[in-house]
Order: structure tokens, then C-alpha cells, then sequence
């Protein structure tokens, strides 16, 4: 299956037919981070995050797992969660 959230050289694609609900995709913009989300009401957030150290991190992310996981090393190092 096609990964639904991907980066061009234009801006970033969304194929939100392609998502699953409640599943965090990503990809890599401009140096920036690109967080997609689809809720269950098929509602989709989407949110950029520009610290080039979580960046660094995502690209050596290998799977979903991975990149969650990542994420909450993330912010309980830098303190936005416990």
C-alpha cells in the first residue's frame, strides 16, 4: 500500500482515503517534521514541528512503533510530557 502523506519537492501530498483512523503518519518537509492524523471522525490535524534534533532523530526512525516511540523520548526529554 502507498504511503499516504508524502513529501515533493511542491509541498506535502495528503491521501487521506489511504489513512487508517487514529494512526500518526509522517513525513520530512523542508527540515520540518510533518505530524498527520486521522481521528475517528475522519477529521485530519496535521501539525510541523521545526526542531531540527527531534528532525534528526525521525529520519532514523524504521517503522510506526518507532517513530511513536521516538516521539515520546522526545517530549519527556525535553519536558512537554511526564
Amino acid at each position: 500500500m502507498e504511503y499516504p502523506v508524502i513529501a515533493t519537492k511542491d509541498g506535502v501530498n495528503f491521501k487521506p482515503e489511504k489513512m487508517e483512523r487514529e494512526k500518526l503518519y509522517h513525513c520530512i518537509f523542508k527540515d520540518k517534521l510533518m505530524l498527520v492524523f486521522k481521528d475517528s471522525q475522519d477529521l485530519l490535524s496535521c501539525y510541523e514541528v521545526d526542531d531540527i534534533k527531534i528532525v534528526e532523530m525521525v529520519k532514523k526512525c524504521t517503522s510506526s512503533a518507532d517513530l511513536e516511540e521516538t516521539l515520546q523520548d522526545y517530549m519527556k526529554a525535553t519536558r512537554i510530557i511526564k
